[in-house]
């Protein structure tokens, strides 16, 4: 699932709170405050909001990857540890090229769990991969829905209006996602291969 999910990310997420309330760390070393008051859904909505925020203003590459990975993290986390596994073992079948058995995990994932929007943009990988477009196109639609920040679907989606010839399509859908995250270099290219083909002679 190169193609669509080639873009990871880690950055940890500071809150204003006491102190003395427990914390963990991320992989960069900042502590992250528990928030108990919280659900696990609205933690990881709260931390998604400010590790995007940093994204944006970041302008040190090292930071912008930490970010980026931790968004990956966290979008691959549901409040089901069963979903997550199941999801880790859809994309090691794709890997393996076992189309039809991370196809069919993930339809029992999304089934379960329709609102899990990664198990929604994984399925949508897989149908690009095997050229089901318009398959992988109402998966992203999906996405979107769950998340309009969703900077891998919506390179997927470029991508997919591309190879269908859609040039204004996919230069709208790369200069989106650059604007949630606009250090993906390849999508950077990608968008300046469009432009640079609309540009008259």
């Amino acid at each position: 699932m190169k193609r669509l999910c080639g873009l990871v990310a880690c950055l940890a997420v500071l809150s204003l709170v006491p102190a003395s309330e427990a914390q963990t760390r991320d992989p960069s070393g900042e502590a992250i405050p528990a928030m108990a008051r919280l659900k696990p859904g609205e933690m990881r909505a709260e931390q998604l909001d400010k590790l995007f925020a940093r994204l944006i203003k970041t302008d040190n590459d090292t930071e912008a990857r930490r970010a980026e990975q931790t968004i990956w993290s966290l979008w691959m986390t549901s409040d089901s540890p069963t979903a997550d596994a199941l999801l880790g073992q859809a994309m090691k079948a794709s890997a393996a090229n076992e189309t039809g058995a991370a196809l069919s995990i993930l339809d029992k994932v999304i089934e379960v769990h329709p609102n899990y929007a990664e198990a929604w943009n994984k399925r949508a990988t897989v149908y690009f991969l095997i050229g089901r477009y318009n398959d992988s196109l109402g998966d992203i639609e999906r996405v979107l829905e769950l998340e309009p920040r969703h900077f891998g679907a919506l390179s997927g989606l470029g991508m997919i209006k591309r190879q269908q010839g859609d040039l204004a399509g996919a230069r709208a859908a790369f200069k989106e996602a650059l604007s949630f995250n606009p250090h993906m270099e390849g999508v950077k290219r990608a968008l300046e291969e469009i432009e640079s083909r609309e540009r008259p002679i």
